[in-house]
């Protein structure tokens, strides 16, 4: 899959990149997607649901009158599930919501997201953006440039720069990640994929170097 290289207004640079078939041309794989989308979501919940049960809550333990001849129901203590404050039955504890996937499963649903991608042909290639200091509004410049300034955009770079995510962490719809941090449901929950040359030429590195 080859695409052009942009540069930072938006035109034709002359330069391309060739993106690996073996990665952006398969037939994308829907339920290992789904484990990589529930196992990202479930890892984003704290889980600290609690609620108290009739040992846990506060009031008397003693029973509010005899067992027999009242003519009424039978009632233990005022800590009984069917009284107002009183505890909740089976209701919900701490617990994690982590599921293990193995690595070759989430590697196959990262690609399977990118090969979405390439399907949709919503994945750009920009030239290596350098900043000598924090601009928001320089890098919002530059989506407005690529006619992208309106959409979800996943910003993809070959390692941390700190000028540039501080550029563009606060714009709207924006999301930046370094290519080895790169998951599936941020691939997916992107509108348009922008690699920055130097990450978009690591694909093809990688896949020599696991054929090798």
């Amino acid at each position: 899959m080859q695409l052009d290289i942009l540069n930072t207004k938006g035109e034709k640079t002359g330069r391309t990149v060739d993106l690996p078939e073996e990665i952006f041309g398969i037939e994308p794989n829907d339920h290992v997607i789904y484990l990589a989308v529930k196992q990202y979501q479930g890892a984003q919940r704290q889980g600290t649901h609690k609620v108290k049960t009739r040992m846990e809550v506060k009031g008397s333990s003693k029973k509010l009158h005899k067992q027999k001849g009242t003519g009424g129901a039978r009632k233990g203590n005022l800590r009984n599930p069917l009284y107002k404050g009183g505890g909740s039955i089976f209701g919900p504890k701490p617990h994690k919501y982590d599921i293990k996937l193995n690595r070759k499963v989430k590697d196959l649903a990262k690609m399977s997201a990118l090969a979405y991608k390439a399907k949709e042909n919503a994945i750009m290639v920009l030239e290596d953006v350098v900043m000598d200091a924090p601009k928001t509004k320089t890098f919002t410049g530059i989506l407005n440039s690529l006619n992208i300034g309106r959409k979800k955009a996943l910003v993809v770079i070959p390692e941390y720069d700190d000028n540039l995510y501080l550029s563009l962490r606060n714009v709207q719809g924006v999301c930046g990640t370094v290519i080895s941090d790169m998951n599936t449901y941020d691939i997916l929950n992107a509108g348009v994929l922008v690699l920055t040359e130097s990450a978009a030429k690591l694909f093809s590195v990688e896949d020599v170097e696991a054929d090798a």
